[in-house]
């Protein structure tokens, strides 16, 4: 360790007093602590670190046990460098350098924490910025040497110096170095340890230096597209021909994308400019040549993973010119007009370009995810490799889709169509193809999408395999669902809907259900299917029969997914022709549960895992029966035909079989909270079933249970043991009992029997909750109770108000004890603790740290803060005084603030009385710290707030 002798010597009682003070102050709040305590020993800390003998905290602190008082160490290290360098005497200067630089090495070595970390690594950058001259020297004098002068594990050293330094190096600093860089790209092998340190290099200054995010477009873009074309180029060309990515190739495809990333607008802009560069290179052939290479490394021939590590490297550089491109002033996308002016007949020439790019990449990259032909005799793990790198190009299809459009949904079906012609099929490409389809499903607009009626019809999909090919069928089948609403949005746009079209897809699907590779997929395709597609396969219905009875066939695990299925098709038909078809699936369920239960007592584990199985099957019951709707209200519950399709379903539910079946469902559901409410597996089966099962009035079926007796039965679950759960299902039920009412002129009044129900449940609730977070630590270690306690009693004050006048004596008093004192000191503490830091974040929000974006959330929470400040000492002039002592600190963040504009925020923000006035100064604050007042982007900014 270095020598600390120039350090201020401190007593053993000092250095005891300021750790216990650290951990009274940051450590574990206790009962005895106040706000008001931990205000004052946060102060005494304060004024302990700012006197000139806090230099001699820092290493009996960072050497302390406890992590709390090791972190206010590499603190006090990092203001004590940040407000007290300029008074440090300056001929310790460079040893305190050295110290701090050891112990932060020290730290690291040793394993410290992050947040101790960071503090350590602030507090050296800010003593090294005196030393840049002198390491900009020294690297200098290292790189720009001759070749053979200089050995080459000094050059590598140097340039991992360049790269330690690169976030303290301004900008002039940095670059003089760029040619000195490029010009040690020198592809011989010899230079090979060389030429990847600079490559390295540049990498780093175009992610993490101050020329990140496309700055030096003259002095770092545009030298490296020359090198690129020039030189790039014929390594490129050698890795082509030799099928073969050496350390050289690997390092130029980084470099590659690297500089993609960071210059993607520039190369989204200049696709097609004539502006020379260099010689009668222009900008436009830089970007395409530079497109060229980018798509060669991009399109490596072999599979990843296995043949070759670096296409997977370029992926993300599509998406970023994908957005690049959107942003230029030539590139309009489809939602971007209005119908009042006729788009162009021709698109301009940049657009054309970057369609063409794009063509070749969707093209390239279907080559790239189809797996090869059996046997592969790759391992498991090269399995899932190649998986995720094709969920990965998935991901940049999208981008592409956005750039040509409709083309891309033409080519992989023509594509397979071609493959399917060809003798003998080529059914990897097709799966493929499939695979690209399916990727894209959430870019395209369905209802301009015809393209698919051929993908569905006998020509594409009738001519697929039936049996083998388990990785095509999977694919086809995952495409299926994917695009399932199309077939209802057909019959929407074209007023009629293939029924044969959907038949065939429908009878590709079922043939599936009974393999056990293929039948989730299988099963989530029907589901999908069905659920959008109920009206269109109602008539139908004794197909599903046939479906129902071969039932047993299908997979347990999917048997769910199935029965939800025929469910939504039951109920697209008249209810009058219900009961029947109900009966059929719901009745076996029934009794399987029944049986189950009978077994609980001699085997227990077989008779569980069976009620598990029959409660999620019985979820997808319910959720079949109920009506599908696009929204939590639609027209359609004030409409006369939907109101007379409830009343027929209220008149059926009086069918004796139909109510037979929901007490036997109800008793069945009884039984399991009485045996396993505490098994929390079967809880979590018991909450999707009672969320399926019941409803509001307009979406009733003829299994819906009432919410009433099912609370009931929460609230003995509950005195068993209280989980978020029940509380969750609570707060359901109970809002269920007074249905919203949608009325701009009427609120909805709870009926009589609801209120009953409610004044008997609330009780139990109450003090299920009460005694459960009266535990000493109760609160902190289940924050879910929590949350969901209060939740429900807010939705009982909401609904039932008047249930808690009739509480049990003393049961309110001690909800409003809670939430007034228990609540409150949490909050304080939280505060007294976090208060400055949060301040500190939205400070450094406003002035640039935060996207744009966040703008008005940040001032939310700064309004917020305001608010709930009024609790500690000295209320909202607390939140004053941390944001003086931030944006007056030496280490806030440079912005365009200056004292004045700083001040005046202050002071509007304390003189208001309103969020308004509060978003007004945060506005004005945060325009002119980044510099655009008087803007007309800077107005438009703020209007979008």
């Amino acid at each position: 360790m270095a020598d600390f002798s120039f350090l201020p010597t401190l007593s053993t009682s000092d250095i005891e007093r300021a750790a216990q003070l650290i951990q009274l102050g940051y450590g574990p709040s206790t009962s005895t602590t106040t706000p008001d305590d931990l205000k004052r020993l946060q102060q005494e800390l304060f004024e302990m670190q700012r006197r000139p003998e806090a230099w001699g905290l820092v290493i009996p602190l960072l050497n302390h046990e406890d992590q709390n008082v090791q972190f206010f160490g590499a603190h006090t290290a990092q203001v004590k460098v940040a407000r007290d360098w300029d008074t440090f005497p300056r001929e310790h200067a460079e040893q305190l350098r050295d110290l701090l630089v050891q112990l932060t090495a020290h730290s690291v070595a040793i394993g410290r924490g992050s947040f101790i970390l960071r503090k350590l690594f602030v507090a050296m950058e800010q003593s090294l910025k005196d030393a840049i001259p002198m390491v900009v020297q020294a690297i200098t004098s290292s790189i720009s040497q001759p070749p053979g002068v200089v050995p080459v594990s000094q050059i590598q050293a140097a340039l991992q110096c360049l790269q330690a330094w690169m976030s303290i190096f301004p900008a002039s600093d940095l670059i003089p170095f760029i040619a000195i860089l490029i010009a040690l790209l020198d592809t011989s092998e010899a230079n090979e340890p060389v030429f990847v340190a600079a490559s390295e290099a540049l990498q780093e200054i175009m992610s993490k230096s101050s020329l990140s995010d496309g700055a030096g477009t003259k002095s770092l873009t545009e030298p490296l597209l020359l090198w690129a074309d020039a030189i790039g180029s014929k390594v490129v060309a050698s890795t082509l021909q030799k099928g073969d990515v050496d350390e050289i190739s690997h390092s130029v495809c980084k470099l590659f994308a690297a500089l993609g990333d960071h210059s993607a607008l520039y190369l989204a802009a200049n696709i097609s400019s004539q502006t020379p560069v260099f010689g009668d290179k222009t900008k436009g052939y830089l970007v395409q040549s530079f497109l060229r290479l980018i798509m060669s490394y991009t399109g490596l021939q072999g599979y990843y993973g296995v043949d070759e590590e670096e296409s997977e490297l370029t992926l993300a550089f599509w998406y970023l010119f994908q957005e690049a491109l959107w942003s230029a002033d030539y590139f309009e996308q489809e939602d971007d007009t209005d119908g009042s002016v006729p788009p162009p007949s021709k698109d301009p020439i940049q657009v054309e370009m970057a369609k063409a790019v794009y063509i070749e990449l969707v093209q390239i990259l279907r080559r790239k995810v189809a797996f090869p032909p059996p046997p592969t005799g790759w391992t498991k793990d090269q399995v899932e490799k190649f998986n995720v790198y094709r969920r990965d190009v998935g991901d940049t299809l999208i981008n592409a889709f956005y750039v040509i459009r409709d083309d891309m949904l033409s080519y992989y079906i023509n594509d397979i169509a071609q493959q399917l012609n060809a003798e003998p099929q080529n059914w990897h490409n097709i799966e493929a193809s499939l695979h690209c389809i399916m990727s894209i499903q959430e870019a395209v607009d369905l209802e301009k999408a015809p393209q698919l009626a051929r993908l569905f019809s006998q020509d594409v999909l009738g001519r697929l395999p039936t049996t083998g090919h388990n990785r095509l069928r999977r694919t086809a089948l995952s495409v299926i669902g994917a695009y399932s609403t199309w077939f209802t949005t057909q019959s929407k746009t074209s007023g009629n809907a293939d029924s044969a079209l959907l038949l065939n897809v429908l009878n590709y699907v079922v043939t599936a259900l009974t393999d056990q590779a293929l039948c989730l997929q299988a099963a989530v395709a029907l589901r999908n299917l069905c659920d959008t597609n109920r009206k269109a396969l109602a008539p139908h219905i004794a197909a599903f029969g046939q479906l129902h009875d071969g039932l047993e066939r299908i997979p347990d695990s999917e048997k769910s997914k199935v029965l939800q299925s025929i469910a939504s098709v039951i109920q697209a038909v008249p209810p009058s022709e219900m009961a029947s078809p109900v009966e059929a699936i719901v009745s076996p369920v029934v009794q399987k549960l029944v049986a189950a239960l009978q077994t609980a007592s001699t085997v227990p584990d077989e008779a569980r895992a069976m009620v598990i199985l029959q409660l999620e099957i019985l979820s997808g019951i319910s959720k079949g029966l109920t009506r599908t709707t696009e929204g939590l209200y639609t027209e359609d519950d004030d409409d006369p035909e939907t109101q007379a399709e409830v009343a027929k379903i209220k008149n059926v539910r009086e069918d004796p079989r139909m109510q037979r079946l929901r007490d036997d469902i109800f008793a069945s559901i009884r039984s399991i909270v009485d045996i396993w409410s505490v098994d929390a597996e079967i809880s979590h089966a018991l909450s999707d079933l009672f969320k399926s099962i019941t409803s509001l009035p307009s979406d009733i079926t003829l299994i819906s249970l009432p919410a009433g007796p099912l609370l009931e039965l929460i609230c003995v679950a509950a005195q068993k043991q209280l989980t978020a759960t029940w509380l969750s299902l609570s707060a359901i039920l109970i809002a269920q009992l007074n249905p919203p009412s949608y009325s701009l002129y009427m609120r909805t009044t709870p009926l009589k029997d609801a209120e009953l129900v409610v004044a008997n449940v609330l009780p139990v609730l109450l003090q299920c909750g009460l005694n459960a977070l009266a535990v000493p630590g109760a609160m902190e270690a289940n924050p879910d109770i929590v949350q969901e306690f209060f939740s429900c009693m807010d939705r009982v004050a909401q609904d039932f108000t008047k249930a808690f006048y009739a509480l049990p004596p003393g049961l309110l008093d001690a909800l409003m004890h809670s939430l007034t004192t228990e609540l409150n000191n949490h909050k304080m503490s939280l505060l007294a603790s976090h208060g400055r830091s949060i301040t500190r974040a939205i400070l450094r929000g406003f002035a640039g740290v935060a996207p744009r974006s966040v703008v008005p959330n940040l001032i939310e929470m700064l309004g917020t803060l305001m608010n709930r400040s009024s609790g500690l000492d000295g209320g909202p002039n607390v939140v004053a005084q941390w944001m003086q002592e931030i944006l007056f600190s030496d280490d806030f963040v440079p912005s365009k603030a200056g004292p004045d504009t700083k001040e005046k925020f202050i002071k509007a923000v304390m003189a208001s009385r309103s969020l308004k006035k509060t978003r007004e100064a945060a506005q004005q604050f945060a325009l002119v710290a980044r510099g655009l007042e008087g803007s007309s982007f800077g107005y438009a900014s703020v209007v979008a707030m």
